[in-house]
């Protein structure tokens, strides 16, 4: 099994202006997943995109799409993220009343289950809801805007939460400040907005190469059986969803 650290480049820091074609190169440059930041101005203080905008760019690649949902309430959204394309579903612990619950609704959708845990939440609050689990996505900065500076303390994080996943299949994914230099983290998947999209469509293969290859260095490299369930999906969209 490889021992491939997945890149999920945030379309946060793309041209919004031509996204779909963002999508189309950063995929062709090297990326594993599709990061997509949703955001209500209410749990995050910004706004970025909903459902349809993940509809329109489904077709321009069949990576996976990695959504992180930063909005509260989740619950009633779940299904109109599912039918748009989505593969993985991730809700903050800190945004949901019934954690359990929302994990469970996930993955009746047909999707993987995440869950996101803001800097300042300790993994505890998880704990009981890690057979539930397909990937846990530590923020490594405060939700809600991009460009912000890594914050040290999560990697002790990444090593904790690993002993709690113990033998699960569980991904441990880091989102937030993650150049090269914070790269080689012990995570499984490390998303990056400006760290890949700096420079133009020209400079987003070297980009993703240079993460990949601090993140995958012989120390860092984290069990490729969690990763098993990792590999591109066939998308079922259905057409009838406005």
């Amino acid at each position: 099994m490889s021992q491939k650290t997945i890149i999920a480049p945030s379309v946060l820091s793309a041209d919004f202006s031509r996204l779909g074609e963002e999508v189309e190169a950063v995929c062709e440059a090297g990326a594993d997943w599709i990061h997509l930041d949703v955001m209500d101005g209410h749990f995050v203080p910004n706004i970025t995109f909903g459902p349809p905008v993940i509809k329109a760019i489904r077709d321009r690649t069949d990576k996976v799409f990695d959504c992180h949902l930063m909005i509260e309430p989740a619950e009633r959204f779940l299904g109109a993220f599912a039918v748009v394309g989505c593969n993985i579903i991730t809700v903050h612990a800190e945004a949901t009343t019934h954690l359990d619950r929302s994990l469970q609704a996930i993955r009746d959708l047909g999707c993987k289950a995440g869950v996101s845990l803001n800097p300042s939440t300790p993994e505890t609050v998880i704990e009981y809801v890690l057979d539930r689990l397909d990937l846990i996505l530590l923020m490594s900065v405060n939700p809600g805007f991009g460009g912000q500076d890594f914050i040290p303390s999560v990697i002790d994080k990444v090593a904790r939460v690993r002993t709690m996943i113990g033998a699960r299949p569980i991904l441990i994914e880091i989102d937030g400040g993650v150049p090269p230099e914070t790269a080689p983290l012990g995570a499984d998947v490390l998303v990056a907005g400006s760290a890949v999209f700096k420079g133009g469509r020209e400079a987003y293969a070297g980009n993703i190469s240079a993460l990949r290859t601090a993140a995958d260095e012989p120390r860092f490299a984290a069990l490729g059986s969690r990763r098993s369930w990792a590999s591109n999906q066939k998308i079922v969209i259905d057409p009838s969803y406005i």
